[in-house]
């Protein structure tokens, strides 16, 4: 689930050119990555819901992701998962418990390099609707994933995802609603390191 929230969450953020789609979902896709790049840092407040009907599941939270580089910080219903690039750290805050793992080097790892870099090999993308203000992309994987399929809105003016659907291949739907989108806000590098001093307490574990 989190791996699902991770990538996901990235994919707000930074959408790539795909090979094997369409010629207008790959142009949509194209000036989306393009705008993307031009910004140092992102901040993203958004909305993450859960259904799943055969098992009357149906909940949401608001979360907030903030991202410099391959740095970023999210932050969604009680936990905090931060990363400098190099080191991740799951903190649990009901837990008072920070879990230590290095950056995954697979190219399924979250990272917004990882994405614009493999992400373009590894999905078909098609436009299945398309609006005045609004296109509608669905994204097929082309390899075997934990999911069918994602639907991503893409607003044209300002080019940027306004929300991404999920497809799971239990039956549920994640979908990820973009609220506030700011950008080339000051983050300092320190935004992206958990310090053990700021929660007295916490109990490390380090899995590296």
């Amino acid at each position: 689930m989190k791996k699902i929230i991770l990538t996901l969450s990235a994919i707000l953020i930074t959408i790539a050119s795909f090979s094997q789609s369409d010629k207008k979902a790959r142009a949509i896709l194209d000036e989306v990555s393009a705008k993307t790049k031009t910004y140092k840092t992102i901040r993203i407040e958004f909305t993450y819901k859960m259904v799943n009907t055969a098992q009357k599941i149906n909940e949401s939270y608001k979360g907030v992701l903030m991202s410099k580089g391959d740095k970023y910080k999210l932050s969604f219903s009680g936990q905090e998962v931060i990363s400098d690039g190099k080191t991740v750290w799951t903190f649990v805050k009901d837990a008072n418990e920070v879990q230590v793992n290095e950056v995954s080097k697979d190219d399924d790892s979250f990272t917004p390099t990882n994405l614009l870099n493999t992400y373009n090999e590894n999905y078909k993308a098609k436009v299945i609707e398309d609006k005045a203000g609004q296109s509608v992309i669905e994204l097929t994987p082309v390899q075997k994933k934990n999911f069918n399929k994602v639907k991503v809105t893409i607003e044209k003016t300002k080019k940027m995802v306004s929300s991404l659907s999920i497809f799971d291949k239990n039956g549920s739907v994640y979908t990820y609603q973009v609220g506030k989108f700011e950008t080339d806000l000051p983050f300092t590098d320190n935004t992206f390191v958990f310090k053990a001093a700021d929660h007295p307490g916490v109990e490390v574990i380090d899995m590296r």
